[in-house]
């Protein structure tokens, strides 16, 4: 489900595809989920008992986010006293942000080693003290230890004494949610508990149209690296979702061409993606990345974003031609000139240039000098924004999809060839329906105490059980990523450790 449209694709067991549909995304989650999937299931006559699974990918997390709506209230426990006190948690956000989201913040005392053990008590009185006030004012509660890439015992004590205070409110732990980096972490782990109500409501208006038509399947969200996770573990992790549709669509450019290193370019109505194919799975982003004003660290495809779209207004004349960043949206097919509009767009400016034979075409030539200059600029920036993305001089493929995949030429210095596979234009709902379960765990161990091989062994099983826990059938888990990285600069040796397991659903077992 996109801002704009909503794809829906039913698939076989081989990722095959059989049918698809584009629908108009509506402001209602429910009445668009329902009018894409009767239309789909409109398309070809699937016996209902053999659809298994359901996968959703969404970008409702993200748009809750930067519209500031849909947003739980949050008490922000963090883990951390006296170190930390000079920086408060959400010092750095924006201010309506912090209004809308934060029922209050503390710092309390608590320490752990390198090592694991516990050098300073966790102050439950404080958790206490803080929390009893807001009972009945707030929504969910997050935990964020700065410990707890070496250890999660003190965030799961404080979760406990939240559900004890609270009476069985939902608790993010950082250690389930972010990365390194404490204020990343910290500011991803109070996102997911802002979230919660956000994603139950899109969970809820996919179960109500699955009843409506008879389907007893299993449902899956799409996260933010690809991979899916059951509809209960994402109640409780919808900020894992944020990123989904960049990564559903380079995973659906990978299922649709069988190429495992690419650029991918996925042409939205409003803004183009530009994002790497590595070994059939998309690079991840490095560091931390902001979301509505504020830096996480959440696990991301690496892209590169040109905010120029389909639906984008083109003005000016000469030199001063500008492209956006004001889109025509969901009237692009009233407002195009091929449509019979008065509003120039992108689209306009690739029919006018032959790169798609939509509408009427006539309708651009008294614009035809403006329309090819914007072109020229939205292929520049699509061709610098490639080039940023790529790891090396190598030339590669680019795989384009998305429903205005038209808009991108047919060479770029520094690629080899451009690709644009059948069925482009729902690469993201295919990305969604043929991905794997997905588990991993990222922590800092001390090697002083313990042995290497051990410890990866440990984070293995973890990632496993992790997984799992999101719905992958435990009989067919796989390793893709497996990271032991020695960190010098501490005094006693130490690794950071990083382990992804993935699975297919456990009900396609």
């Amino acid at each position: 489900m996109g801002e704009t449209n909503t794809d829906a694709v039913i698939v076989d067991a081989a990722g095959r595809l059989i049918a698809q549909v584009k629908t108009a995304t509506t402001p209602d989650v429910t009445n668009g989920i329902q009018a894409a999937i009767a239309q789909l299931l409109a398309t070809n006559p699937v016996p209902r008992r053999a659809i298994r699974c359901v996968m959703l990918g969404t970008t409702h997390a993200s748009k809750a986010i930067l519209e500031r709506r849909h947003l739980g209230r949050v008490a922000v426990v963090r883990i951390g006293g006296p170190a930390t006190r000079a920086f408060p948690p959400l010092a750095l956000w924006p201010d309506d942000l912090r209004t809308a989201v934060s029922a209050g913040e503390i710092v309390v005392d608590g320490c752990i080693g390198i090592d694991g053990e516990e050098l300073m008590p966790l102050d439950t009185d404080a958790i206490v003290g803080f929390l009893e006030p807001l009972a009945g004012r707030v929504n969910a509660v997050a935990v964020t230890s700065v410990y707890a890439s070496v250890s999660e015992a003190q965030e799961l004590a404080a979760a406990r004494i939240a559900n004890e205070v609270l009476h069985g409110i939902h608790v993010s732990m950082s250690h389930e949610i972010g990365t390194f980096g404490l204020l990343e972490r910290e500011n991803a782990t109070v996102l997911n508990a802002a979230l919660i109500g956000c994603i139950a409501g899109v969970a809820s208006a996919l179960e109500v149209t699955l009843r409506a038509h008879d389907l007893d399947a299993e449902v899956y969200l799409a996260q933010s690296d690809g991979t899916l996770m059951a509809v209960d573990y994402a109640l409780t992790h919808p900020a894992l979702t944020i990123a989904s549709g960049r990564a559903n669509g380079v995973c659906g450019a990978a299922r649709l061409t069988g190429i495992d290193d690419a650029l991918v370019v996925d042409v939205g109505n409003a803004a183009i993606h530009v994002g790497m194919l590595t070994k059939g799975l998309p690079l991840e982003a490095t560091g931390a990345h902001r979301i509505g004003g504020v830096m996480t660290n959440f696990r991301v495809p690496a892209s590169v974003d040109v905010e120029v779209g389909a639906g984008s207004i083109i003005s000016g004349h000469g030199a001063g031609v500008v492209v956006g960043p004001q889109s025509v949206g969901s009237r692009l097919s009233q407002e195009a000139l091929v449509f019979g509009g008065s509003t120039p767009t992108v689209i306009d400016a690739a029919v006018a240039a032959g790169r798609a034979v939509i509408g009427k075409p006539q309708r651009t030539r008294p614009h035809r000098r403006m329309l090819s200059t914007a072109l020229s600029k939205i292929d520049g920036r699509i061709g610098t924004a490639a080039a940023a993305m790529k790891l090396s001089s190598e030339s590669l493929p680019m795989i384009v999809v998305g429903g205005g995949a038209f808009i991108v030429p047919d060479a770029f210095e520094g690629v080899s060839q451009v690709v644009r596979p059948v069925s482009h234009e729902v690469a993201n709902a295919i990305g969604a329906a043929t991905a794997s379960v997905g588990g991993n765990v990222d922590r800092l161990v001390d090697l002083a105490t313990g042995d290497a091989d051990a410890a990866v062994e440990a984070a293995r099983e973890a990632a496993v059980a992790r997984a799992i826990c999101a719905g992958a059938d435990p009989q067919r888990t796989t390793t893709v990523v497996e990271e032991l990285v020695p960190l010098a600069y501490l005094t006693n040796p130490a690794a950071r450790i990083r382990v992804e397991v993935t699975g297919p659903p456990a009900s396609l077992g």
